[in-house]
């Protein structure tokens, strides 16, 4: 009885519908293995252009800190070099508690 039960397959009564059925079986196999491969090919591609533009974006700040830094380094100066002068008049305001508004 176990071994009728372990070895238990539909009847084969029409030989299209099993070739039907193993034609369906095989496309649907080869189509979720084709889509499997177009998802990995998508996201291993989004990953190196993402990728791709971190490694340019580290790149280009890092030659941008190096540059300014060299820069930096080479310029000396003094601070009345670059000091501005900036005029104008000022006039103390002091508010009094004992002084009324208007005097």
């Amino acid at each position: 009885m176990i071994q009728h039960l372990r070895h238990k397959q539909f009847p084969a009564s029409n030989p299209l519908a099993n070739a039907l059925v193993i034609i369906v079986g095989i496309l649907v196999i080869v189509v979720s293995f084709v889509v499997g491969v177009v998802a990995f090919v998508a996201l291993l591609t989004a990953a190196i252009v993402l990728a791709a533009v971190i490694g340019v974006r580290v790149w280009w700040l890092n030659r941008k800190f190096r540059t300014g830094k060299k820069s930096h380094m080479n310029q000396r100066y003094t601070a009345s070099e670059t000091a501005e002068i900036i005029e104008g008049e000022f006039r103390v305001i002091t508010h009094d508690k004992a002084q009324k508004p208007g005097d």
